[in-house]
């Protein structure tokens, strides 16, 4: 963050002649100046709170091993879809910068001038939440004083590749110099989690802990759907051929996840659609879905009842349990086909809470020992759905501001949209999701001063004191985020 850097942030002159900071120290605050004021007042008292991190998807190899980030281009571009969709958008190949192709056809390989190409293409990320985050990753993670472009561009390379040549630029020197409290990575049920107890057997007191996200064995659709039952049985030394021996599979695996200190489970279905079936039912479907004589509908009745399956077990261990739905993954074949998932042809659509999550939260809304974050990436249903169900119901809770959506303008919407209906404490603060690690203090700065903004505006027109606010801006930026994900 700002003051734990040490770093002055300079003004800079752009080579149009006009001066310009790289980072204004009042950016994302009202324009008006009484507002302003009290926005950078409450952003003062929470600048430099520890970062509690509970979803992301950074790699725990990093942290595990501790070497040194290879160079710049690997550590701000290849890792970041956000940059794949933009540049793709306009024109540049993915190979170009770097991205592997399933085929293992050529790509580009230099570093540098991936970087190159970046640079010159920064201009497209005017506005976005992307400069935001670069901005404030170059100027106070490296000294940056200059703003990125084609002119720069080598320099700012060598700059930052002489930062990754030195140890405190390693990754757990990083963490650390972060004020990162506490990081949870995003791990598939398989994962045999070598590099989360190297991390947990070495002498570093960072806290990295894994995310269950189950989908590869939750859903018929998945790619080698059978073959990974099969792998999960021999994980567990269960029969996952039968219902009962597939569900406490799972029981097993979940509390394998939570020896290296997981808190939560993580479920990206297409749609949050939930079933409770009677027993016998599940499991006559899930005997279909073993010997693959289902249909689409099935395939989705399954993937619902395990959602409402899910629910169960996180009351019985605790685990918090979050659903990401309304994403059209892999929105082009041919970029699926070429480049593999992850690439930046995910889509929002429209989703349906009210109707879908009913079977779930039937059984276990009213559970307090439940605790189930629901993030959207159709803003439509924040105040018509979400906020009111998270207003009732003790087991929901709102997720932030998602995606798409996790930038200065989505989360003001996000604060208006929900507020009025859920309050502050059925939301759980900021999370950054993400895989670029230099951008989690970026984007935590980021989600710290749009609330700052929004809570000066409700002191400003009497709807909250400053003692208040000030409590409030603290709940959001740390406890809210920490007290949820059981952190």
């Amino acid at each position: 963050m700002r003051r734990r850097s040490g770093l002055l942030l300079n003004f800079v002159y752009s080579r149009g002649g006009g001066a310009m900071p790289i980072l204004d120290r009042d950016r994302l605050f009202p324009m008006d100046q009484t507002a302003k004021a009290l926005a950078r007042d409450l952003y003062e008292t929470i600048a430099d709170l520890p970062i509690i991190s509970p979803h992301g998807h950074t790699d725990p190899a990093w942290f595990a091993q501790n070497a040194a980030f290879p160079d710049p281009a690997q550590l701000f571009i290849t890792p970041d879809h956000y940059v794949y969709r933009m540049l793709f958008s306009q024109g540049v190949p993915l190979e170009k910068l770097g991205i592997a192709r399933k085929d293992a056809g050529p790509v580009k390989t230099d570093s540098r001038a991936i970087w190159q190409v970046f640079a010159q293409n920064y201009h497209l990320f005017r506005a976005t939440p992307l400069q935001l985050w670069l901005d404030h990753a170059l100027a106070e993670g490296f000294g940056v004083t200059d703003p990125l472009n084609a002119a720069t561009a080598n320099a700012i390379y060598d700059h930052v590749a002489a930062c990754l040549s030195d140890p405190a630029y390693r990754p757990r020197a990083m963490f650390d110099r972060f004020g990162i409290e506490a990081l949870a990575t995003t791990d598939g049920a398989l994962d045999p989690l070598d590099h989360h107890q190297t991390i947990t057997n070495s002498d570093w007191n960072g806290r990295v802990i894994p995310t269950y996200r189950p989908d590869a064995v939750i859903d018929p659709d998945a790619t080698d759907f059978a073959a990974n039952i099969a792998t999960l049985g021999a994980l567990t030394g269960q029969d996952t051929q039968t219902w009962n021996g597939y569900l406490k599979a799972h029981r097993i695996r979940r509390a394998f996840f939570k020896t290296p200190g997981a808190t939560a489970t993580d479920h990206v279905h297409a749609d949050p659609m939930t079933a409770d079936l009677d027993r016998a039912d599940a499991s006559a479907l899930f005997d279909k879905v073993i010997a693959g004589d289902t249909s689409v509908a099935e395939h989705g009745l399954f993937r619902a009842q395990m959602l409402t399956e899910m629910a169960g077990m996180s009351i019985e261990d605790g685990l918090v349990m979050q659903i990401h739905p309304g994403s059209h993954r892999n929105h082009s074949p041919d970029v699926f086909d070429t480049l593999g998932s992850d690439k930046g042809f995910d889509i929002p659509k429209a989703v349906d809470y009210t109707t879908a999550l009913k079977p779930l939260l039937n059984k276990h809304g009213l559970n307090t020992d439940l605790t189930l974050i629901v993030f959207t990436l159709d803003e439509t249903t924040y105040a018509r759905e979400l906020a009111p169900l998270a207003g009732v119901y003790p087991a929901v809770r709102i997720g932030p501001a998602w995606w798409f959506f996790g930038s200065p303008e989505g989360m003001r919407r996000y604060r208006e949209a929900t507020t009025e209906t859920a309050g502050f404490y059925n939301t759980v603060g900021f999370n950054d999701d993400t895989r670029a690690f230099c951008s989690i203090p970026a984007r935590h700065d980021v989600g710290r001063r749009v609330d700052c903004a929004y809570l000066a505006t409700l002191v400003g027109t009497g709807r909250l004191d400053l003692t208040n606010a000030t409590e409030v801006a603290h709940d959001l930026a740390y406890r809210l985020g920490k007290q949820a994900y059981n952190l």
